[in-house]
Protein backbone atom coordinates (compact mmCIF):
# COMPACT_ATOMS: atom_id res chain seq x y z
CA UNK A 1 0.00 0.00 0.00
CA UNK A 2 1.44 3.79 -0.79
CA UNK A 3 1.93 6.03 1.91
CA UNK A 4 -0.48 8.11 3.14
CA UNK A 5 -0.44 11.73 1.28
CA UNK A 6 -3.33 13.60 2.81
CA UNK A 7 -5.59 13.76 5.58
CA UNK A 8 -8.72 13.04 3.11
CA UNK A 9 -6.83 9.32 2.40
CA UNK A 10 -6.18 9.23 5.94
CA UNK A 11 -9.72 9.44 7.36
CA UNK A 12 -10.57 6.56 4.67
CA UNK A 13 -8.09 4.42 6.19
CA UNK A 14 -9.17 4.95 10.24
CA UNK A 15 -13.03 5.17 9.35
CA UNK A 16 -13.26 8.81 10.57
CA UNK A 17 -15.25 11.75 9.68
CA UNK A 18 -14.74 15.53 10.12
CA UNK A 19 -14.18 16.87 12.36
CA UNK A 20 -12.52 14.95 14.55
CA UNK A 21 -9.94 15.45 17.67
CA UNK A 22 -7.03 13.60 18.90
CA UNK A 23 -9.15 11.45 21.43
CA UNK A 24 -11.29 10.59 18.34
CA UNK A 25 -8.41 9.36 16.35
CA UNK A 26 -6.83 7.65 19.64
CA UNK A 27 -10.60 5.59 19.46
CA UNK A 28 -10.52 4.59 15.55
CA UNK A 29 -6.77 3.06 15.65
CA UNK A 30 -7.85 0.76 18.53
CA UNK A 31 -10.52 -0.18 16.79
CA UNK A 32 -8.98 -0.61 13.30
CA UNK A 33 -6.19 -2.30 14.88
CA UNK A 34 -8.40 -4.90 16.66
CA UNK A 35 -9.48 -5.41 12.97
CA UNK A 36 -6.37 -5.77 11.57
CA UNK A 37 -3.91 -7.42 13.95
CA UNK A 38 -2.02 -9.61 12.32
CA UNK A 39 -2.75 -12.53 15.03
CA UNK A 40 -6.49 -12.94 14.23
CA UNK A 41 -5.51 -13.11 10.18
CA UNK A 42 -6.97 -15.71 8.27
CA UNK A 43 -3.96 -18.49 7.19
CA UNK A 44 -1.72 -16.62 4.59
CA UNK A 45 -3.21 -13.26 5.14
CA UNK A 46 -0.87 -12.01 7.56
CA UNK A 47 1.54 -9.99 5.76
CA UNK A 48 -1.35 -7.93 4.52
CA UNK A 49 -2.61 -7.76 7.64
CA UNK A 50 0.61 -6.01 8.82
CA UNK A 51 0.97 -3.71 5.49
CA UNK A 52 -2.30 -2.91 6.58
CA UNK A 53 -1.70 -2.56 10.68
CA UNK A 54 1.24 -0.33 8.93
CA UNK A 55 -0.80 2.33 6.96
CA UNK A 56 -3.60 2.90 9.56
CA UNK A 57 -0.53 3.29 12.40
CA UNK A 58 0.99 6.01 9.77
CA UNK A 59 -2.36 7.50 9.38
CA UNK A 60 -3.25 7.64 13.01
CA UNK A 61 -0.40 9.78 13.61
CA UNK A 62 -1.06 11.98 11.10
CA UNK A 63 -3.82 13.12 12.57
CA UNK A 64 -2.82 13.52 16.02
CA UNK A 65 -0.44 15.87 15.04
CA UNK A 66 -2.69 17.77 12.89
CA UNK A 67 -5.47 17.97 15.41
CA UNK A 68 -2.50 18.88 18.13
CA UNK A 69 -1.61 21.92 16.32
CA UNK A 70 -5.21 23.00 15.42
CA UNK A 71 -6.89 25.92 17.18
CA UNK A 72 -9.17 24.08 19.95
CA UNK A 73 -7.82 20.43 19.44
CA UNK A 74 -10.08 20.09 17.04
CA UNK A 75 -9.97 19.62 12.76
CA UNK A 76 -12.78 20.87 10.86
CA UNK A 77 -14.20 19.90 7.68
CA UNK A 78 -12.74 22.91 6.09
CA UNK A 79 -9.77 22.41 6.90
CA UNK A 80 -9.77 18.67 5.96
CA UNK A 81 -11.24 19.84 2.15
CA UNK A 82 -8.33 22.64 2.45
CA UNK A 83 -5.75 20.07 3.09
CA UNK A 84 -7.34 17.36 0.85
CA UNK A 85 -7.01 19.71 -2.11
CA UNK A 86 -3.33 20.84 -1.64
CA UNK A 87 -2.54 17.34 -1.44
CA UNK A 88 -4.01 16.51 -5.01
CA UNK A 89 -2.15 19.27 -6.09
CA UNK A 90 0.93 18.03 -4.78
CA UNK A 91 0.10 14.64 -6.46
CA UNK A 92 -0.34 16.33 -9.45
CA UNK A 93 2.45 18.52 -9.60
CA UNK A 94 5.25 15.34 -8.71
CA UNK A 95 3.41 13.35 -11.17
CA UNK A 96 4.02 15.94 -13.68
CA UNK A 97 7.46 16.64 -12.89
CA UNK A 98 8.04 12.47 -12.92
CA UNK A 99 7.04 12.68 -16.40
CA UNK A 100 8.78 15.26 -17.45
CA UNK A 101 11.72 13.74 -16.11
CA UNK A 102 11.00 10.50 -17.53
CA UNK A 103 10.49 12.06 -21.05
CA UNK A 104 13.53 13.96 -20.95
CA UNK A 105 15.74 10.62 -19.64
CA UNK A 106 14.14 9.23 -22.74
CA UNK A 107 15.36 12.19 -25.08
CA UNK A 108 18.49 12.01 -23.82
CA UNK A 109 18.99 8.25 -23.96
CA UNK A 110 18.16 8.88 -27.80
CA UNK A 111 20.11 11.46 -28.48
CA UNK A 112 22.87 9.40 -26.98
CA UNK A 113 22.19 6.53 -28.81
CA UNK A 114 22.31 8.72 -31.78
CA UNK A 115 25.22 11.17 -31.62
CA UNK A 116 27.46 8.57 -28.74
CA UNK A 117 28.02 5.49 -30.61
CA UNK A 118 31.45 5.39 -28.66
CA UNK A 119 30.26 6.18 -25.14
CA UNK A 120 31.61 3.13 -23.57
CA UNK A 121 34.63 2.82 -25.80
CA UNK A 122 38.33 3.60 -24.31
CA UNK A 123 39.53 6.17 -26.91
CA UNK A 124 42.18 5.09 -29.19
CA UNK A 125 43.94 8.37 -29.00
CA UNK A 126 44.98 10.71 -26.77
CA UNK A 127 43.77 14.56 -26.48
CA UNK A 128 46.21 17.36 -26.69
CA UNK A 129 43.94 20.25 -27.28
CA UNK A 130 41.37 19.92 -24.85
CA UNK A 131 38.47 22.33 -26.21
CA UNK A 132 37.37 22.39 -29.89
CA UNK A 133 34.64 23.59 -31.76
CA UNK A 134 32.32 21.93 -34.49
CA UNK A 135 33.14 23.96 -38.05
CA UNK A 136 29.66 22.53 -39.60
CA UNK A 137 27.44 23.35 -36.70
CA UNK A 138 29.28 26.99 -34.28
CA UNK A 139 26.12 27.07 -32.79
CA UNK A 140 27.03 24.07 -30.77
CA UNK A 141 29.77 26.45 -28.99
CA UNK A 142 32.79 24.86 -27.29
CA UNK A 143 32.54 21.69 -26.17
CA UNK A 144 34.99 19.29 -24.40
CA UNK A 145 36.99 16.55 -26.53
CA UNK A 146 36.91 13.78 -24.25
CA UNK A 147 38.41 11.36 -27.02
CA UNK A 148 39.80 10.52 -30.57
CA UNK A 149 38.65 7.36 -31.47
CA UNK A 150 39.27 5.31 -35.34
CA UNK A 151 36.57 3.16 -37.08
CA UNK A 152 36.76 1.43 -40.45
CA UNK A 153 40.19 0.30 -41.38
CA UNK A 154 42.53 0.71 -44.86
CA UNK A 155 41.36 3.50 -47.01
CA UNK A 156 37.96 3.65 -45.18
CA UNK A 157 39.42 4.63 -41.89
CA UNK A 158 37.60 7.36 -40.45
CA UNK A 159 38.79 9.35 -37.62
CA UNK A 160 35.89 10.53 -35.10
CA UNK A 161 35.52 13.25 -31.75
CA UNK A 162 33.99 12.61 -29.05
CA UNK A 163 32.58 16.11 -27.74
CA UNK A 164 30.71 17.36 -25.17
CA UNK A 165 28.46 20.64 -25.77
CA UNK A 166 26.21 22.28 -24.41
CA UNK A 167 23.43 20.59 -26.41
CA UNK A 168 25.09 17.03 -25.24
CA UNK A 169 27.53 14.75 -26.42
CA UNK A 170 28.05 14.36 -30.19
CA UNK A 171 30.35 12.10 -32.59
CA UNK A 172 31.57 13.87 -34.87
CA UNK A 173 34.33 13.95 -37.72
CA UNK A 174 37.53 15.10 -36.72
CA UNK A 175 38.22 16.80 -39.64
CA UNK A 176 35.59 19.18 -38.54
CA UNK A 177 37.08 20.33 -35.34
CA UNK A 178 38.61 23.67 -34.50
CA UNK A 179 40.01 23.92 -31.49
CA UNK A 180 40.44 27.18 -29.25
CA UNK A 181 43.15 28.80 -27.61
CA UNK A 182 41.38 30.88 -24.96
CA UNK A 183 45.07 32.76 -24.36
CA UNK A 184 43.68 34.66 -27.84
CA UNK A 185 40.33 36.44 -28.08
CA UNK A 186 38.40 35.10 -31.25
CA UNK A 187 38.55 37.86 -34.03
CA UNK A 188 34.74 38.95 -35.44
CA UNK A 189 35.65 38.03 -38.83
CA UNK A 190 36.44 34.39 -38.10
CA UNK A 191 32.88 34.12 -36.13
CA UNK A 192 31.06 35.82 -39.11
CA UNK A 193 33.28 33.68 -41.63
CA UNK A 194 32.51 30.52 -39.52
CA UNK A 195 28.60 30.94 -39.35
CA UNK A 196 28.18 32.16 -42.84
CA UNK A 197 29.65 29.04 -43.89
CA UNK A 198 27.58 26.89 -41.97
CA UNK A 199 24.30 28.60 -43.09
CA UNK A 200 25.32 28.32 -46.51
CA UNK A 201 25.48 24.50 -45.85
CA UNK A 202 21.77 24.55 -44.06
CA UNK A 203 20.53 26.83 -46.84
CA UNK A 204 22.33 23.90 -49.78
CA UNK A 205 20.10 21.47 -47.43
CA UNK A 206 17.32 23.53 -47.53
CA UNK A 207 17.25 23.95 -43.80
CA UNK A 208 16.43 27.98 -43.90
CA UNK A 209 15.25 28.06 -40.46
CA UNK A 210 18.76 26.72 -39.62
CA UNK A 211 20.85 28.86 -41.31
CA UNK A 212 18.83 31.54 -40.30
CA UNK A 213 19.52 30.64 -36.92
CA UNK A 214 23.53 30.58 -37.53
CA UNK A 215 23.43 34.25 -39.51
CA UNK A 216 21.95 35.89 -36.27
CA UNK A 217 25.23 34.81 -34.36
CA UNK A 218 26.96 36.03 -37.34
CA UNK A 219 25.00 39.33 -37.55
CA UNK A 220 25.94 39.73 -33.71
CA UNK A 221 29.87 39.42 -34.61
CA UNK A 222 29.68 42.40 -37.71
CA UNK A 223 26.14 43.99 -37.42
CA UNK A 224 26.69 46.29 -40.59
CA UNK A 225 28.13 43.37 -43.14
CA UNK A 226 25.64 43.42 -46.07
CA UNK A 227 26.40 39.80 -46.81
CA UNK A 228 25.18 38.24 -43.64
CA UNK A 229 21.92 40.81 -43.93
CA UNK A 230 21.32 39.57 -47.48
CA UNK A 231 21.43 35.95 -46.51
CA UNK A 232 19.74 36.52 -43.24
CA UNK A 233 16.92 37.78 -45.28
CA UNK A 234 16.72 35.04 -47.26
CA UNK A 235 16.78 32.71 -45.01
CA UNK A 236 14.26 34.56 -42.74
CA UNK A 237 11.93 34.46 -45.65
CA UNK A 238 12.52 31.36 -47.47
CA UNK A 239 11.60 29.85 -44.08
CA UNK A 240 8.59 31.57 -43.86
CA UNK A 241 9.20 33.62 -40.92
CA UNK A 242 8.27 37.01 -42.34
CA UNK A 243 8.38 39.29 -39.68
CA UNK A 244 12.01 38.50 -38.83
CA UNK A 245 12.80 38.58 -42.53
CA UNK A 246 11.22 42.43 -42.05
CA UNK A 247 13.18 42.86 -39.75
CA UNK A 248 16.18 41.78 -41.21
CA UNK A 249 15.67 43.82 -44.70
CA UNK A 250 14.96 46.86 -42.93
CA UNK A 251 18.22 46.27 -41.02
CA UNK A 252 19.97 45.37 -44.70
CA UNK A 253 18.63 48.99 -46.24
CA UNK A 254 20.24 51.13 -43.67
CA UNK A 255 23.66 49.58 -44.85
CA UNK A 256 22.85 49.42 -48.61
CA UNK A 257 19.83 51.54 -49.07
CA UNK A 258 20.95 52.78 -52.23
CA UNK A 259 21.10 49.26 -54.10
CA UNK A 260 17.47 47.84 -55.95
CA UNK A 261 18.28 44.69 -54.26
CA UNK A 262 17.26 45.70 -50.82
CA UNK A 263 14.31 47.10 -52.02
CA UNK A 264 12.93 44.43 -54.47
CA UNK A 265 13.50 42.22 -51.37
CA UNK A 266 11.19 44.22 -49.18
CA UNK A 267 8.92 44.35 -51.82
CA UNK A 268 8.29 40.75 -52.02
CA UNK A 269 8.30 40.03 -48.34
CA UNK A 270 6.02 43.01 -47.25
CA UNK A 271 3.77 41.72 -49.97
CA UNK A 272 3.74 38.08 -48.64
CA UNK A 273 2.87 39.61 -45.43
CA UNK A 274 -0.01 41.65 -47.10
CA UNK A 275 1.33 45.37 -45.85
CA UNK A 276 0.95 46.22 -49.48
CA UNK A 277 1.24 50.24 -48.83
CA UNK A 278 4.99 49.25 -47.51
CA UNK A 279 5.41 47.03 -50.25
CA UNK A 280 4.74 49.65 -53.47
CA UNK A 281 6.87 52.02 -51.53
CA UNK A 282 9.76 49.77 -51.40
CA UNK A 283 8.81 48.76 -55.34
CA UNK A 284 8.80 52.76 -55.74
CA UNK A 285 12.05 53.03 -53.88
CA UNK A 286 13.40 50.04 -56.91
CA UNK A 287 12.11 51.81 -59.62
CA UNK A 288 14.05 55.42 -58.72
CA UNK A 289 17.20 53.37 -58.40
CA UNK A 290 16.90 50.90 -61.66
CA UNK A 291 14.18 52.80 -63.87
CA UNK A 292 15.12 50.79 -66.93
CA UNK A 293 14.41 47.45 -65.07
CA UNK A 294 10.96 46.58 -66.72
CA UNK A 295 10.27 44.22 -63.85
CA UNK A 296 10.26 46.13 -61.04
CA UNK A 297 7.98 48.57 -62.98
CA UNK A 298 5.64 45.54 -63.64
CA UNK A 299 5.56 44.79 -59.72
CA UNK A 300 4.68 48.11 -59.12
CA UNK A 301 1.66 47.98 -61.16
CA UNK A 302 0.71 44.79 -59.93
CA UNK A 303 1.00 46.47 -56.33
CA UNK A 304 -0.46 49.40 -56.93
CA UNK A 305 -3.29 47.51 -59.15
CA UNK A 306 -4.25 45.84 -55.75
CA UNK A 307 -4.49 48.68 -53.59
CA UNK A 308 -7.26 50.25 -55.95
CA UNK A 309 -5.50 52.76 -57.83
CA UNK A 310 -5.78 52.10 -61.18
CA UNK A 311 -4.27 54.81 -62.74
CA UNK A 312 -1.00 55.00 -60.99
CA UNK A 313 -0.99 50.81 -61.87
CA UNK A 314 -1.84 51.59 -65.75
CA UNK A 315 1.07 54.42 -65.53
CA UNK A 316 3.76 51.76 -64.49
CA UNK A 317 2.61 48.94 -65.92
CA UNK A 318 2.75 50.73 -69.46
CA UNK A 319 6.08 51.59 -68.23
CA UNK A 320 6.57 48.03 -68.27
CA UNK A 321 5.47 47.30 -71.55
CA UNK A 322 7.17 49.80 -73.32
CA UNK A 323 10.57 48.24 -71.81
CA UNK A 324 9.94 44.52 -71.75
CA UNK A 325 6.37 43.35 -71.99
CA UNK A 326 5.69 39.84 -70.26
CA UNK A 327 2.54 37.65 -70.58
CA UNK A 328 1.71 38.79 -67.18
CA UNK A 329 2.77 42.22 -67.10
CA UNK A 330 0.49 42.66 -70.34
CA UNK A 331 -2.87 40.67 -68.52
CA UNK A 332 -2.53 43.15 -65.11
CA UNK A 333 -2.28 46.26 -67.45
CA UNK A 334 -5.78 44.39 -69.20
CA UNK A 335 -7.18 44.33 -66.08
CA UNK A 336 -6.51 47.92 -65.02
CA UNK A 337 -7.51 49.10 -67.91
CA UNK A 338 -10.60 47.11 -67.90
CA UNK A 339 -11.61 48.30 -64.99
CA UNK A 340 -10.61 52.08 -65.77
CA UNK A 341 -13.39 51.44 -68.72
CA UNK A 342 -10.94 51.11 -71.55
CA UNK A 343 -12.09 48.49 -73.71
CA UNK A 344 -9.91 48.91 -76.45
CA UNK A 345 -6.96 49.44 -74.26
CA UNK A 346 -7.69 46.12 -72.85
CA UNK A 347 -7.95 44.41 -76.49
CA UNK A 348 -4.60 45.69 -77.48
CA UNK A 349 -2.81 44.83 -74.22
CA UNK A 350 -4.64 41.24 -74.60
CA UNK A 351 -3.91 40.71 -78.25
CA UNK A 352 -0.29 41.83 -78.27
CA UNK A 353 0.34 38.98 -74.75
CA UNK A 354 -1.09 36.44 -77.30
CA UNK A 355 1.27 37.71 -80.10
CA UNK A 356 4.22 37.38 -77.16
CA UNK A 357 3.35 34.23 -76.41
CA UNK A 358 1.16 31.96 -78.77
CA UNK A 359 0.73 29.21 -76.50
CA UNK A 360 -0.12 30.52 -73.67
CA UNK A 361 -3.69 29.68 -72.86
CA UNK A 362 -4.38 32.46 -69.95
CA UNK A 363 -3.39 35.32 -72.90
CA UNK A 364 -6.04 33.44 -75.67
CA UNK A 365 -8.29 33.00 -72.49
CA UNK A 366 -8.18 36.98 -71.75
CA UNK A 367 -8.32 38.27 -75.09
CA UNK A 368 -11.55 36.23 -76.01
CA UNK A 369 -13.26 37.20 -72.85
CA UNK A 370 -12.27 41.34 -73.74
CA UNK A 371 -13.18 40.55 -77.18
CA UNK A 372 -16.41 39.09 -76.29
CA UNK A 373 -17.44 42.96 -74.64
CA UNK A 374 -17.08 44.21 -78.40
CA UNK A 375 -18.63 43.76 -81.60
CA UNK A 376 -16.00 41.48 -82.81
CA UNK A 377 -17.62 38.13 -82.81
CA UNK A 378 -15.95 35.78 -85.37
CA UNK A 379 -12.55 36.93 -83.58
CA UNK A 380 -13.64 35.93 -80.17
CA UNK A 381 -14.76 32.69 -81.52
CA UNK A 382 -11.46 32.31 -83.05
CA UNK A 383 -10.07 33.13 -80.12
CA UNK A 384 -11.97 31.03 -77.77
CA UNK A 385 -10.89 27.99 -80.22
CA UNK A 386 -7.19 28.77 -79.61
CA UNK A 387 -7.88 28.97 -75.88
CA UNK A 388 -9.41 25.41 -76.06
CA UNK A 389 -6.55 23.87 -78.39
CA UNK A 390 -3.74 25.26 -75.52
CA UNK A 391 -6.22 23.82 -72.48
CA UNK A 392 -9.88 23.10 -71.34
CA UNK A 393 -11.54 25.65 -69.51
CA UNK A 394 -15.45 25.57 -68.51
CA UNK A 395 -15.36 29.26 -68.71
CA UNK A 396 -14.07 29.65 -72.33
CA UNK A 397 -16.47 26.44 -73.34
CA UNK A 398 -19.13 28.41 -72.00
CA UNK A 399 -18.09 31.83 -73.88
CA UNK A 400 -17.77 30.08 -76.79
CA UNK A 401 -21.49 28.68 -76.53
CA UNK A 402 -22.78 32.32 -76.21
CA UNK A 403 -20.76 34.12 -78.92
CA UNK A 404 -21.84 31.14 -80.97
CA UNK A 405 -25.74 32.22 -80.90
CA UNK A 406 -24.65 35.70 -81.30
CA UNK A 407 -22.62 34.68 -84.63
CA UNK A 408 -26.16 33.13 -85.69
CA UNK A 409 -28.07 35.89 -85.54
CA UNK A 410 -26.04 38.20 -87.22
CA UNK A 411 -26.84 39.12 -90.66
CA UNK A 412 -24.71 38.50 -93.75
CA UNK A 413 -23.31 41.45 -95.50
Amino acid sequence: MSAILDVEQALLILELEPPFNQRQVQLARRKMAKRWHPDIAPVGKQIEHERHLQAINRAADQLERLAGQSRGGKVSTNAVRASAAAARAARAEAGRRAYEEEQAARERSVDRAANDPFGDRTPDHSVVHRYARCIAYPEWGVGNVTGIYFSGEGDDAQQWARVKFQVGVRTIPAGTLQFVDFSRPDPAHERVQRFMTAAQHAVAEGDHALAAQRLVYARDSAPDDPAVLRLMTLAFWQSGNLPAAARSVRDWARVEGKRAAVHRFAARIYEDMGSLTQAADSATRTVAIVPREAAAWARLGRLRLRMGDRQAAITALERARSLEPTVSSLLDLALALSLSGDLDGEVSACQQATLLRPDSQAAWSRYAHALARSDRVEECLEACNQALKLADDPEVVDLRARMSKTSRRTLAA
